[in-house]
């Protein structure tokens, strides 16, 4: 059975292992379904043009070396002045072009990851999901999988997708270049000659070929080794985010010596993933690197004999040498981007399982047995043999049927540790782990109030509104809601931003979380020992409200007692119950 946990439980590198083409196709569907789909697709054949015409460019750049070439080794000073001016019109073009694909790149980088983090929040926020998730080690940093890895991957992508493009079009445009340029290559083998069809370009392929087999042999751990580092980052943020959120307790209890230890075990581990994909790519730059030196003297010493048998001229040397490594470092892309491409593929699944996780339908994700939760007739709330499973056991209600009617306050007690908040959950429909039905009245508001309300950064009208927008009620409402829960102070502040969980005691942001619901005044109110957390004046002031202004919503008090001055008119029991079966999808109960 899934239980919530603080840390993720994943070993490190199991995003990894995942399949790469089937999420790579799930986030292309997901792409193709995107609204910027229109945008992205005239931006990509912005850039296509703009790279051809940088490979035309540079075509024409390549050609200028031969009459460049031969001139200074003619000492022709006109023709070398010459040279210069025409090399200048194509620098200008060249300079044109690199600046307009930078400016193209940067705006797709924009345009995906509007895309990309739109699609995730998308399915991320979809009614109870972020919860459902939130119960599964993939979900335990949804915030690093939304900003830093989307962010990661998008650039990555754009970067490696351009880059690609541009190594195909020279290769495309070169290729033929170099072929008719090897044409004239003739070998002299003593009294023998040998002539080799496209011997240029078969240099550059086996040159180039050799450089990526051994890439790929020795880079290949970097996938596993980028995905660990990845899950231990997200470790040390989500420590020192939650100690952050926690300090001032944690200030109270003198906790800082335990919570430093923590956080130093995570570095540690952040610092040792580190360690090892550092000498993952030290052992790699021995490839690239190396390739990357002798790329400076393997052109010439492939063209070097028709050079010395006079087949070419100094210019024509410089013409064939250019032409080799556009073509030879086309065919080398892979080699120079193998750790960007390892760094991209961890990236890349890391964010698409985790939008498979949120997209998918949590009820088909494993054989545990359901609550079904269904929608009924207005004015009755209904629960049916309702049992539901918490960490260490199950716990049900003790009466088998039980129906509320509008306007009737019913209280459901019972002991500590006896899931009475999973129970609250499952009401909300949060939690489905369990088996019986619970039926909502179909189209009537339900408010659902936890033990600590949720107050949202922003000023006090809206923390109020929430979720409708602030312009829902007149300000009079506002005041009135407020003078009904002993805060008619804070009436002046309604629109004052604040941090309203820091700045509030928690009897005043229960006050608060009432507030809101005489603005709302919604027929089902669902309460999770709210009553049972407060005390003396804010305990009367809440049962007058429910007595009073919210005379007619219906209301669902989980607690431990029903002694809440007679409000309540019936009461419910949750009591323990055995499993006879642990296997997931056989799981049932009986009464302890």
């Amino acid at each position: 059975m899934p239980v919530a946990t603080s840390k993720a439980t994943l070993k490190p590198g199991d995003d990894a292992e995942a399949d790469l083409m089937p999420e790579l196709g799930m986030m292309l569907r997901a792409f193709w379904a995107s609204p910027i789909r229109t945008n992205f697709a005239v931006s990509a054949i912005a850039i296509l043009a703009v790279i051809a015409l940088t490979a035309y460019g540079q075509i024409k750049l390549n050609e200028w070396n031969q009459p460049f070439y031969d001139a200074l080794a003619r000492k022709d000073w006109q023709e070398f002045v010459s040279q210069l001016f025409r090399f200048s019109q194509i620098a200008i073009v060249l300079l044109v072009m690199n600046v307009t694909q930078a400016w193209l790149n940067q705006s797709i980088k924009i345009k995906l990851r509007e895309g990309l983090v739109h699609d995730l929040v998308e399915q991320w926020l979809k009614p109870g999901q972020a919860f459902r998730l939130s119960t599964r080690p993939i979900g335990i940093n949804p915030d690093q999988r939304m900003h830093e890895d989307a962010r990661h991957l998008t650039e990555l992508s754009t970067d490696l997708g351009i880059g690609l493009l541009q190594a195909s079009v020279l290769l495309s445009s070169f290729v033929s270049v170099l072929w008719a340029l090897s044409s004239g290559f003739v070998f002299h083998l003593g009294t023998a000659t040998l002539a080799v069809p496209g011997y240029l370009v078969w240099a550059a392929v086996f040159y180039a070929g050799s450089a990526s087999l051994l890439s790929y042999l020795v880079g290949r751990p970097l996938v596993g080794l980028n995905a660990e580092r990845y899950s231990r980052e997200a470790d040390l943020r989500y420590g020192l985010m939650r100690v952050s959120e926690h300090i001032d307790a944690i200030t109270l209890a003198n906790g800082e010596p335990d919570e430093r230890r923590r956080i130093t075990i995570d570095l540690a581990n952040v610092l040792a993933a580190m360690k090892r994909l550092a000498w993952s790519q030290t052992r790699l730059t021995w490839i690239t690197a190396g390739y990357g030196w002798t790329a400076l003297v393997v052109p010439v010493g492939v063209a070097a004999p028709a050079y010395f048998s006079g087949s070419l001229s100094f210019g024509g040397l410089m013409v064939t040498v250019g032409a080799f490594n556009q073509v030879q470092s086309s065919l080398r892309w892979f080699v120079d981007n193998f750790s960007v491409i390892a760094d991209w593929r961890a990236t890349l699944l890391r964010v698409s399982t985790f939008r498979r996780a949120a997209a998918q339908d949590d009820t088909e994700r494993d054989g545990v047995d359901r609550i079904q939760l269904a929608e009924g007739e207005p004015g009755h709330y209904s629960m049916d043999r309702l049992c539901v499973f918490v960490p260490d056991g199950s716990t049900q209600l003790r009466e088998e049927s039980a129906t509320v009617a509008t306007g009737e306050k019913v209280a459901i007690i019972g002991e500590r540790r006896s899931g009475k908040t999973l129970l609250f959950r499952a009401l909300a429909g949060l939690w489905s782990w369990g088996s019986g039905k619970i039926v909502h009245p179909k189209g009537e508001a339900m408010m659902f109030m936890p033990r600590t309300p949720y107050l949202p950064p922003g000023n006090l009208r809206e923390a109020l509104a929430y979720p409708a927008p602030a312009q829902s009620f007149e300000t009079s409402s506002y005041e009135m809601a407020l003078d009904k829960v002993g805060l008619t102070g804070l009436a002046t502040t309604l629109d004052e931003p604040g941090r309203w969980d820091r700045q509030l005691n928690e009897d005043e942001q229960q006050a608060l979380a009432f507030a809101r619901l005489i603005l709302h005044r919604p027929t089902w109110i669902v309460m999770d020992e709210v009553l049972d957390s407060v005390t003396g004046e804010t305990h009367r002031r809440f049962l007058q409200i429910l007595h009073e202004d919210l005379k007619q919503s219906g209301v669902i008090h989980i607690g431990r007692s029903e002694g809440h001055d007679h409000l309540f008119a019936r009461v419910l029991h949750l009591v323990p119950a055995k499993r006879t079966s642990k296997r997931p999808g056989e799981l049932h109960t009986t009464p302890a």
